[in-house]
């Protein structure tokens, strides 16, 4: 794979024998992010657990305390005056029901990035999974996006709530902010979401948990951490 001038630099920057410190490994991935654009720092957690098996399954959301850098549009469906008002006040981009479900449905319209709903509307949101699973955009009550409190909801993933799920490899991609963060930010966010993780370790889970733990910016090389540091 070609590999241009830029990366190179950035990967000689990195001691490929080593795990480094939260800090230090925060340093080091907003040195590497020389695109021109704020690139997003990504965490790739791989877990010692078996993701075929429903009691080793580890799925959860948590809020960032300094969010992702992402402005998120988030799509409120719910029944009722006091839950539109309670939606709208908090900062939901779009609020409404069946109209807007059939939008979705009719016109192939996906102008947000997540949907939350109250639990009576599922029946109705129901027959879209077929478009929305693939998406990621299904409400799931395990990700807070189905709730009876639709404004808190909101209020969270505006201030940077992050899903950790693991795929079939045992591993989950999560974001843990933009390169202009800066390491302070960054160490912050990631201490706050490992911390998730591992209180979200499975009681059937054998062995080491942890397994590998690395961060990398968009356009840049990986940098392992040391797993016993969370």
């Amino acid at each position: 794979m070609f590999r241009g001038k830029k990366y190179k630099t950035a990967v000689a920057l990195i001691d490929s024998t080593r795990t480094y410190a939260p800090e230090e490994a925060m340093e080091l991935v907003t040195k590497t992010a020389t695109a021109k654009f704020d690139e997003t720092i990504e965490l790739s957690i791989r877990l010692g657990v078996d993701p075929r098996h429903a009691d080793q399954q580890v799925r959860g959301t948590v809020v960032l305390p300094h969010g992702t850098g992402k402005t998120v549009r988030v799509l409120v469906i719910t029944k009722g005056d006091e839950n539109r008002a309670a939606a709208a006040a908090v900062g939901a981009d779009y609020v409404g029901e069946e109209d807007l479900l059939q939008k979705i449905e009719k016109e192939n319209w996906f102008d947000f990035d997540v949907m939350i709903t109250t639990p009576d509307m599922m029946r109705f949101i129901g027959r879209l999974g077929r478009v929305l699973g693939p998406k990621g955009l299904m409400p799931n009550p395990k990700s807070g996006t189905v709730t009876t409190d639709v404004g808190k909801a909101v209020q969270d993933v505006k201030a940077g709530k992050v899903e950790y799920r693991i795929d079939k490899t045992s591993i989950a991609h999560v974001p843990i902010g933009k390169a202009s963060f800066g390491t302070e930010k960054l160490t912050e966010n990631l201490n706050v979401l490992m911390a998730a993780v591992v209180r979200a370790k499975p009681a059937s889970a054998k062995g080491t948990y942890l397994r590998s733990v690395v961060a990398s910016s968009t356009m840049g090389p990986g940098i392992k951490l040391n797993p016993n540091a969370f």
